[in-house]
């Protein structure tokens, strides 16, 4: 047997024949049929061959293994490959047919495989939100209940009353907070081309000097934002106040004065803060204004400004504009310099839109002027524009000065909620 096995390897018969199919397979194209029938039946006489020495191994291996040895490899491999074989006269489509099954049957395991993970998150997505429904109906519950019980009422201006008809599922502001952040970012940004251009473009029909317009919108954005910010203090401070009553949920109480904050927004009162903002800007000495128009005409802007200032304190951390002053260093990291500024100054002249920061990174940049001798042309302005304030006042704002010392009654309604 190893003597026949030597004389097969030596003959180096399967070699020949690789070599005799792939000359056939690039001959194919370019032989005539009767070419190609005589390349086909010259390798299957040599596989013939191959195939009958590789019986004579066998049979000698099958007389040395004695009368028993081997008959299972013998019935279970050589006999149902010699009946399909032989039997059958399309073996060549018969192992495609099985290759394809093959090829069927593991794309179908991948798919279940798919199928089971994408089920199984699912599943998991189903029991969060089952758990967080879970949470919110015993919130409802305990607020229903203390309601039925009879409790003293507190008295206030505006004081929020407990969230029993909208109440909010635990940890909603911080589980929005990317959301909301990124929104109101981007709204920061759309305010700066829109809002802003449309009050510079309505101050220019009444004053004529741009550095005054932009100086104006500046300080109307410092303002907006100081305003709202103090709005903000007091709102939470009334809700933690109410909360604090009856507060016995699973989530803490600076939590649920934070989702009820965010959940009701329109309780903001923001006519108050575009008062109080327009109330600051007529007694900074920065800026002037001919005395036959008032500061309401840019009320859209300081709006738009406040809310999305409070809307900013709701955040974690929460967002606020960086502090700038006339002729501080101008900072790369912090401004833009404007098209008409000096880019070989160091020092701001004045500037045009605050950069807004969150905890001290810059994450958008604002706009600011630079100068040759700014520090100097600033304190020569602001004395000229304190003379001139003093000089005249105008009679709509006298009598907004005179209304603002009034206490201002209660909002009759909430003003539309801004939504991103």
């Amino acid at each position: 047997m190893a003597d026949s096995l030597r004389r097969l390897v030596g003959a180096e018969s399967g070699r020949v024949l690789q070599e005799k199919l792939e000359s056939w397979y690039r001959d194919y194209e370019i032989n005539s049929c009767d070419q190609n029938l005589n390349r086909c039946c010259e390798i299957i006489e040599l596989n013939s061959g191959i195939q009958g020495q590789l019986f004579t191994i066998l049979n000698e291996t099958a007389q040395k293994g004695g009368h028993y040895a081997g008959v299972e490899t013998i019935k279970t491999r050589l006999l149902p490959w010699l009946g399909t074989c032989f039997s059958c006269a399309t073996s060549g489509r018969l192992f495609e047919t099985n290759l394809s099954l093959t090829q069927d049957s593991i794309e179908r395991e991948r798919q279940l495989r798919d199928l089971a993970s994408s089920q199984t998150l699912q599943l998991q997505e189903l029991q969060e939100e089952l758990t967080s429904t879970r949470l919110q109906l015993t919130h409802v519950e305990q607020e229903l209940a203390r309601s039925r019980s009879p409790s003293p009422r507190r008295s206030g201006n505006r004081s929020p009353s407990p969230p029993c008809l909208r109440s909010c599922s635990p940890g909603r502001a911080r589980r929005t907070n990317a959301s909301r952040r990124a929104c109101l970012v981007a709204r920061f940004g759309d305010i700066y081309a829109q809002e802003r251009l449309d009050a510079e473009t309505l101050l220019r029909t009444y004053i004529s000097d741009m550095e005054m317009v932009q100086r104006i919108i500046f300080i109307a954005a410092v303002e907006s934002f100081h305003a709202a910010k103090m709005a903000y203090r007091q709102f939470k401070v009334r809700v933690r106040e109410t909360l604090s009553l009856g507060h016995s949920g699973p989530e803490s109480l600076e939590d649920t004065v934070l989702d009820y904050i965010v959940r009701h927004e329109d309780l903001y009162d923001v006519q108050a803060s575009v008062n109080e903002v327009i109330r600051s800007m007529n007694i900074n000495p920065k800026i002037s204004f001919p005395p036959e128009i008032d500061f309401i005409v840019i009320s859209t802007l300081i709006r738009e400004l406040c809310r999305v200032a409070f809307s900013m304190q709701t955040l974690i951390p929460p967002l606020d504009i960086a502090f700038g002053t006339d002729g501080e260093l101008f900072s790369e990291t912090k401004y833009h310099r404007s098209f008409d500024s000096d880019f070989t100054a160091a020092l701001v002249a004045y500037h045009v839109w605050p950069a807004l920061m969150e905890n001290d990174v810059v994450i958008v940049k604002g706009e600011a002027v630079t100068k040759r001798g700014a520090l100097w042309s600033c304190r020569s302005r602001s004395r000229s524009r304190s003379r001139s304030r003093s000089r005249s006042t105008s009679p709509l704002l006298s009598h907004r000065l005179s209304r603002s010392r009034s206490p201002s009654p209660m909002r009759s309604g909430s003003p539309s909620k801004w939504g991103c």
